[in-house]
């Protein structure tokens, strides 16, 4: 990927759970945080043991920085009453590598098309309603090397920008990591150079990711 495509995007911080009934059918609800198809496979597997008397295991999943891999699937319900109302809440709130699952055991009850929707989509809302989000936004590694007699004036500079040293080492200098949002890096290294008067040159590492809770 080019450092031009990188943009911010959402993820799943931790599972989420939602019930709903709707004449007396159950709709249970999971968003599970996912990286891929393998593990995709092992919790579609995991709930469907864990409800293998349910009628219906429907589910929809994103994953990808960019969303480009997607899937629905309707498990036996009529087409597009219940996978594709799962993936329009998933998309809608643009999270990624995020799988949605919704268990139905029936009531006795149909519930039409309409209903079928409905039902599905509440729940798959339900359970992003209640989840809790980590926001990712494209970032520079930096590593940063420094003499004692500077090191005052860098934590405080850092401390005004919000930003946490790692991996720091004390040997006959300071040297430590730091990671800076992509639309921050050039203000950053001005700032390290005009503070240090051009004693101290930020190294920049690479691209990473800076993360965010919502």
């Amino acid at each position: 990927m080019k450092d031009t495509d990188r943009k911010p995007y959402t993820l799943l911080a931790k599972r989420s759970e939602y019930e709903l009934t709707e004449k007396k059918s159950r709709f249970l609800s999971e968003a599970i945080p996912v990286l891929g198809e393998e593990e995709i496979a092992l919790e579609l597997e995991r709930i469907r043991k864990l409800h293998y008397n349910a009628r219906h295991h429907c589910y929809a999943y994103c994953f990808g920085e960019r969303y480009e891999n997607t899937r629905i699937s309707d498990d036996g319900e009529p087409t597009g009453t219940a996978g594709k109302p799962i993936f329009d809440v998933l998309s809608g709130a643009q999270v990624t590598n995020c799988l949605i699952v919704v268990t139905r055991y029936f009531g006795g009850t149909l519930l039409g098309t309409g209903g079928l929707v409905r039902a599905y989509g509440g729940a798959a809302k339900g359970a992003l309603d209640g989840a809790q989000f980590i926001r990712r936004l494209p970032a520079k590694l930096y590593q940063v090397a420094a003499d004692y007699d500077q090191w005052g004036k860098l934590q405080y500079f850092l401390g005004q920008q919000e930003l946490i040293p790692r991996e720091q080492e004390f040997g006959t200098g300071v040297t430590f990591s730091v990671t800076v949002r992509d639309e921050r890096a050039d203000a950053f290294v001005k700032g390290i150079t005009e503070l240090s008067a051009g004693r101290i040159r930020p190294e920049l590492q690479g691209d990473t990711w800076d993360e965010e809770i919502l």
